[in-house]
C-alpha cells in the first residue's frame, strides 16, 4: 500500500510588491523546504490591499510599500515583515508594529559596493556637469561646462558604515583626500575623522551615508548647509529626509553650494514640477543606487535567510 505524503508547510510568505527584476530573482533564490512562497507582481499595490493579499501569511517581504499600524492590524496572520533594505522607517514604524506583535527585519550590507559606486558616479557627474551638458545637447544647445578636477580634492563622508567604507576605497583610489564623521567613534586607514563643522568646512564634496532616525531627520539643516565650503557638491544616496529641502534649494540658488546630486527624496516618486527639476545645478536619479544584479541576489538571499531563521524559531 502506498502512502501519499503531502509537503509540510511551516511558513507562508508573500512578497507583496515585486517588480519584474526582483520577482525573477526571488523565484530563483527564495527556496526553502517547508516554505510556501508567493509573489505579487504589482509594484504599485496600494496599502489597503495588503490585508486581503496577506491572508494566511505570517511573513511579508516588502520592498517599498507603506505598512501603517492601522493596516497591519487588519493583517491578522502577519507576524513578521522582512524589509528589503535598511530604510524601513520611511515606510513603517517598527516600534508600533512590534507593539501589535509584528517584528520588522531589515537587511544591511547587501548593496554596499553598488551604492558606493553610484555615489561616486553622482559625484563625478556633478563635478563635470554631465547632466547639464546632456540636457542641453538634447535640446539643441551646445553647452560646455567648466568641470571640477577631483584629484587632490576632499570628500567628506557623513556616516561611516559599509557604504561609506566602500566610498572611501574608491575615492582614495582616484587620489582624493577622505575625511569622515560617524556618530560612534571609528577609525579607518587613510581616512581622517573630524567633527561635523570641520568636515563641512573642509570638504569639496559631502556624501551622506546616515540611517534615517528621529535624530538624523533634517540632519542637513539650513545652518549646516550654510556652513559648507563655498562651491561644494552635496551627494545623497541615503534618505531624502536627511536634508531640509527648502534650505537646500536656497543653498543651491544663493550659495554656498555649487551642485547637489541626489538619488533619494523625501517624497518618491519625485512629484512632477518639483523645484529640484527646475534647477540646472541639480543631478537627479530615481532611487536606483542599489539596483544591480549582484545586489539583488544578495538582497533576496538575505530575505531567504531571515525566513529560515523565522522557521527555526517557530
Amino acid at each position: 500500500m502506498s502512502v501519499c505524503l503531502r509537503e509540510v508547510i511551516l511558513l507562508r510568505v508573500v512578497f507583496v510588491d515585486a517588480n519584474e527584476t526582483l520577482a525573477a530573482v526571488a523565484e530563483r533564490v527564495v527556496q526553502l523546504e517547508g516554505l510556501e512562497f508567493s509573489i505579487n507582481r504589482d509594484p504599485g499595490i496600494k496599502p489597503d490591499s495588503l490585508p486581503e493579499l496577506l491572508k494566511g501569511a505570517s511573513v511579508a517581504i516588502i520592498d517599498h510599500t507603506a505598512l501603517s499600524r492601522e493596516i497591519a492590524e487588519k493583517c491578522t496572520d502577519l507576524r513578521h515583515v522582512v524589509f528589503l533594505g535598511t530604510g524601513a522607517r520611511s515606510y513603517m514604524n517598527p516600534e508600533e508594529l512590534q507593539a501589535i506583535g509584528i517584528t520588522v527585519h531589515t537587511i544591511k550590507g547587501y548593496g554596499d559596493t553598488a551604492v558606493a559606486e553610484f555615489a561616486i558616479s553622482l559625484m563625478w557627474a556633478a563635478a563635470k556637469g554631465l547632466a547639464t551638458m546632456d540636457r542641453g545637447i538634447r535640446e539643441g544647445r551646445w553647452l560646455r561646462t567648466n568641470g571640477l578636477q577631483l584629484t587632490g580634492k576632499t570628500l567628506g563622508l557623513v556616516g561611516f558604515g559599509g557604504i561609506a567604507t566602500e566610498c572611501s576605497r574608491l575615492a582614495l583610489g582616484i587620489g582624493m583626500k577622505v575625511v569622515a564623521w560617524n556618530r560612534t567613534p571609528r577609525s579607518h586607514p587613510g581616512v581622517d575623522f573630524l567633527d561635523v563643522p570641520d568636515l563641512l568646512a573642509q570638504s569639496d564634496v559631502v556624501s551622506l551615508h546616515l540611517l534615517l532616525t528621529d535624530e538624523t531627520r533634517g540632519f542637513m539643516s539650513r545652518e549646516r548647509l550654510k556652513a559648507m565650503k563655498p562651491g561644494a557638491i552635496l551627494v545623497n544616496t541615503a534618505r531624502g529626509a536627511l536634508i531640509d529641502d527648502e534650505a537646500l534649494i536656497e543653498a543651491l540658488t544663493h550659495g554656498p553650494l555649487a551642485h547637489a546630486a541626489m538619488d533619494v527624496f523625501d517624497t518618491e516618486p519625485l512629484p512632477a514640477g518639483h523645484p529640484f527639476t527646475r534647477l540646472e545645478n541639480v543631478t537627479l536619479s530615481a532611487h536606483s543606487a542599489f539596483r544591480t544584479p549582484e545586489a539583488s541576489d544578495n538582497l533576496l538571499a538575505a530575505a531567504r535567510d531571515h525566513c529560515r531563521r523565522i522557521m527555526a524559531a517557530s
